[in-house]
């Protein structure tokens, strides 16, 4: 549809790390989701910088962790001073950030057609 998400980031370390992404629309069209992780759990590459970015919706919700939930160990997320959220992106935060991620998850509300 009329949304995007875009994840952008570099990294240092890792070898043949598989990641997903996923993006959603809800069935009323009110909510995007877009959600970017590392199935196995941890990942072991070293981020420097992580960005996500939302177009056509504004972030309602966002959250980023250190480790993704995998055979019964939940999500670790990361400490609110890591990263930070803007009404379109969520990014690392320059000297807070702990360089660890293995899940990012943005729920954004859809602009509601005026009848």
């Amino acid at each position: 549809g009329d949304y995007t998400c875009t994840f952008t980031y570099s990294a240092q370390g890792g070898t043949n790390e598989q990641w997903q992404m996923n993006i959603g629309v809800s069935e009323d069209n009110l909510l995007f989701s877009c959600s970017v992780w590392r199935p196995q759990g941890k990942s072991y590459l070293f981020f420097t910088q992580v960005k996500a970015e939302v177009k056509g919706a504004k972030i309602e919700y966002a959250m980023a962790y250190s480790q993704a939930a995998v055979g019964g160990q939940s999500d670790i997320p990361l400490k609110q001073e890591e990263f930070e959220i803007t009404e379109t992106t969520v990014s690392h935060r320059e000297g807070k950030f702990r360089f660890e991620l293995s899940k990012l998850m943005i729920v954004a509300k859809t602009p509601r057609d005026e009848l």
